[in-house]
């Protein structure tokens, strides 16, 4: 039995274990499956920044690639032509024309290296015009140009051997862009192209439009994305001006190729409808994991609990068995002795006939009830014990009936018995025989488990609308562990005196059973070494409510206490 208890356990344990690993497991995976689902939609956001970052350039670089497309050989060409007309090629500024169709510059300016207008303005400086076509001289040149193309010339010339291409571009801020043009062939510098950046239709439009048109509004894209000069701390433009920037609530921060390094994209992460529906995903996946591991933890525990008390029943009944077996010998034996010493003729003395039948009688009398109370025991599991008789009765008067009826009996095995009742006691429907076999399941507890003060005392009582019994004793209690399993069939407290006591476990069952069909409750108050108070309640009758109105104008009194020795004895 041990053994199997032992392997229970250790069934039970593994079984708990594996839910929690599986309940684990299955957390880390739902997790991982939310974090990659808002990973990816933050991937993909990533991807139209740098996509848009990509885009933005593409049309700042055009006048490079313009120039570019003309390969080393070109710029040597082009020198070669103003050297002897004092012009730009053609070919040339057929492509600064398609470059000024391009709203984001709104001038170019061109300056041959070996000149330098900004600090002789009797120098040469050239503005294109798109009218005509042609490189016109420029008497008024801008600060940003003259600033510009010094930036460029400084920063060209000191790295003039190690520059791979025909032309390199150079950003003033976010102000001007100036090319390069780079003889290969003798590494040497032609000229500087600057392309003035018009600020206004940047901040005003194209930034605002480009972003509006690439992210949408932030609720629907999930992500809102600021254009900042890092500089001035400016912003440019915003993809949704609803939102305001926060530096400390920034998510990504990404910078332009190839353009201006003050010039930086940052984005925010907002809940997406693709995020929002992920959490969501997680939250039901969590409720309905959670559910179903509640749902599994509480069937291993029910059957945890269901086999230990099964194992617990199985062990009360199989010592119920022996008990009973040995309690239904004693009285047959001792009945069949007595028979056999009748029938033989050996007692022929009266007054030893009459005490054999008095022995015969008291054994068959407890055989009897041993027997009711496994046949009350067998009806209340078959369920055929709710054909009662129930009616109104009261309950103070079947008290007294029963009082008289034991006295004799309970005061023979040197107990003091008392009755006590209120006044004007209404009526409660209950069954009489299941009152008469209630209080006398609980004497008999009484008498049996009372040592040195053996006094038995029984009170009726009205409280609100209920009639109570109470059973009384001086007996040696009842542990709090205890006061809830002594109501379970074959139950019995482990003690010396509970060993020494002869019993089956299945009076205070009986009680409990009797109680409920009768639609009342019972309840027990007890302490070790004081004794204990049964408290059997049942609702009173309603009808009989108005039965006694006089009883309810007058205050209740309290009737004598009753006892054998001045009403009942006999």
């Amino acid at each position: 039995m041990n053994n199997l208890k032992n392997l229970r356990a250790i069934s039970f344990g593994i079984g708990l274990i594996a839910v929690i690993a599986l309940t684990v497991m299955n957390i880390y995976s739902l997790y991982e499956l939310r974090e990659s689902s808002i990973e990816s939609a933050k991937e993909n956001k990533r991807s139209h920044i740098d996509e848009f970052s990509r885009e933005v350039s593409w049309h700042f670089n055009f006048p490079s690639r313009e120039v570019r497309k003309f390969g080393d050989d070109g710029v040597g060409h082009f020198q070669e032509y103003y050297a002897q007309t004092g012009k730009l090629p053609t070919k040339l500024r057929k492509s600064l024309g398609t470059v000024s169709e391009n709203r984001i510059f709104s001038e170019i300016y061109f300056t041959p290296h070996a000149t330098d207008h900004c600090i002789d303005f009797m120098q040469p400086m050239f503005r294109y015009n798109p009218d005509t076509n042609e490189m016109d001289r420029a008497d008024m040149v801008p600060e940003v140009v003259c600033d510009g193309i010094g930036l460029a010339r400084s920063r060209v010339q000191t790295m003039i051997d190690e520059l791979r291409w025909s032309n390199q571009i150079t950003y003033d801020l976010h102000r001007s862009m100036t090319i390069s043009l780079i003889n290969r062939s003798d590494n040497t510098i032609f000229g500087h192209l600057n392309f003035v950046i018009d600020r206004d239709y940047l901040v005003n439009e194209y930034f605002p439009e480009k972003l509006e048109d690439k992210f949408g509004e932030a609720d629907e894209s999930g992500i809102v994305v600021w254009l900042i000069d890092d500089v001035f701390t400016n912003i440019i433009g915003s993809s949704d001006p609803t939102y305001d920037f926060n530096w400390r609530e920034i998510d990504i921060r990404q910078r332009f190729p190839d353009l201006p390094e003050n010039w930086i994209l940052y984005a925010k992460f907002i809940d997406s409808p693709t995020i929002a529906a992920s959490n969501a995903s997680w939250i039901r996946n969590l409720l309905v994991l959670g559910t179903a591991v509640f749902a599994l933890f509480g069937a291993l525990i029910f059957m945890y609990i269901t086999s230990k008390r099964e194992r617990e029943l199985a062990q009360r009944q199989a010592g119920f068995l022996a008990n009973v077996t040995h309690e239904l010998k004693t009285p047959l034996a001792a009945m069949q002795a007595a028979g056999e010493n009748i029938s033989d003729g050996r007692v022929t003395d009266g007054n030893r006939l009459k005490t054999y039948g008095n022995h015969i009688y008291n054994e068959s009398i407890r055989l009897r009830k041993m027997i009711d109370k496994l046949l009350d025991i067998a009806r209340f599991d078959a369920g055929t014990s709710n054909t009662i008789q129930r009616a109104p009765q009261k309950l103070d008067e079947m008290a007294r009936q029963f009082f008289r009826d034991h006295y004799n009996y309970v005061t023979s095995k040197g107990f003091r018995f008392t009755l006590a009742s209120d006044t004007n006691i209404p009526l409660a429907m209950v069954d009489s025989d299941h009152i008469e076999t209630i209080l006398s399941n609980l004497v008999e507890n009484a008498l049996k488990y009372s040592t040195d003060t053996k006094e038995i005392h029984i009170g009726i009582r009205q409280k609100d609308n209920h009639v109570s019994l109470h059973v009384r004793d001086r007996g040696v209690g009842i542990p709090k562990r205890a006061q809830k399993q002594i109501f379970e069939k074959f139950y019995r407290i482990e003690d010396t005196l509970t060993a020494r006591t002869k019993g089956h476990g299945l009076g205070l069952s009986i009680v409990q059973n009797l109680v409920t069909l009768n639609g009342g409750r019972i309840d027990v108050e007890s302490k070790p070494g004081q004794g204990s108070t049964f408290i059997v309640s049942f609702p009173v009758f309603l009808e009989s409510t108005q039965t006694d109105k006089k009883s309810e104008s007058t205050p209740r009194k309290k009737s004598r206490k009753m006892t054998g020795e001045s009403e009942y004895a006999e």
